[in-house]
């Protein structure tokens, strides 16, 4: 009889698997997940390989992490069908949720919850963000980082669908011409999550075409802010001398000074960001909860915030 508390009471082990763990986005997710942990005794690792995310070697991480015998894993997808097709048919009794990035519907019979903003509205409030900026529409370039990411697809979904005017629109279709939109020829972008490529296909591309308004379904430019100032400060200084400045709005979850330094510079004009610790939290209550055999919610959608020159960040 003494030794059954003793047993319920055994310290659990859970893990976020990132897309990757040098970022800051995830490196806050996994402190708001550890801190949350070790307040019941518990622990979650942050899990996953440096450098730019690619699906195969999240593959990789994934398949280790399932061999360690953890008590839960909470996943950020990069390419569901893959994951699905390799990793994944060896999940047996490890209890799997997604977060900030989901499953696709084909394969989300596969994890008992998702935690993290809802994609496409977010995707919405950065197209919103771009209408206050651009009133008028314009030409536009989106920058992503691949085309396999269920998150980001559905941020670029939600962009088009919000400067179309048709909430449930066909995300997949450029904007041509819709409520005074066009993207541009070379757009969207696709970084492979790089900074340094992001930079270089931005500046070649305000050097060679005229945009209105640039907008980043993720913080790949402006990963190191001092780069972003660096690289492109000078080029956006001269396009607003001759009038051909564009509105650039990005993602940016929780930005530190030197990001918002880029708002109150005007070299950016807003950010829209998750609370990244709060999803780090909420994964691993639910990762625990499934650990003990109790029902879940199905998702957890934790809030977004805007952040404009000099001001507070508002919730959208």
């Amino acid at each position: 009889m003494l030794l059954a508390p003793l047993a319920s009471a055994e310290a659990l082990q859970f893990a976020l698997l990132a897309k990757r763990t040098d970022q800051h986005f995830f490196l806050e997710v996994g402190q708001g997940c550890a801190e949350a942990a070790a307040a019941e005794g518990d622990t979650c690792l942050l899990l996953g390989a440096t450098g730019p995310a690619h699906f195969r070697r999240q593959n990789e991480a994934l398949e280790q992490a399932l061999g360690r015998g953890l008590d839960g894993i909470a996943l950020s997808v990069t390419h569901s069908r893959w994951l699905a097709e390799h990793a994944l048919k060896h999940l047996g009794r490890t209890p799997l949720i997604t977060f900030d990035s989901d499953l696709a519907p084909a394969e989300r019979h596969l994890r008992r919850g998702y935690v993290g903003i809802d994609n496409l509205a977010f995707g919405r409030q950065l197209g919103l963000l771009v209408q206050r900026f651009r009133p008028q529409g314009g030409r536009l370039c989106i920058l992503n980082s691949s085309q396999q990411d269920p998150n980001l697809r559905e941020r670029l979904a939600g962009i088009r669908q919000q400067l179309r005017g048709v909430q449930g629109a066909d995300g997949a279709e450029r904007l041509a011409g819709e409520n005074g939109w066009r993207e541009v020829k070379r757009c969207p972008l696709y970084t492979a999550d790089n900074q340094e490529n992001a930079l270089r296909q931005l500046a070649t591309l305000l050097q060679a075409t005229e945009l209105d308004a640039i907008v980043a379904v993720g913080s790949w430019p402006i990963y190191d802010a001092e780069a972003f100032r660096r690289q492109l400060g000078p080029l956006l200084a001269e396009l607003d001398a001759r009038g051909r400045r564009p509105a650039i709005v990005m993602t940016a979850d929780e930005p530190d000074a030197r990001q918002l330094a880029l708002l109150d510079d005007g070299l950016v004009q807003a950010y829209v960001g998750a609370k990244s610790r709060e999803i780090g939290r909420q994964s691993y209550h639910m990762l625990k909860r499934l650990a003990q055999g109790q029902p879940v919610a199905g998702q957890v959608l934790v809030d977004s915030q805007v952040y404009l020159p000099d001001t507070a960040p508002a919730e959208p």
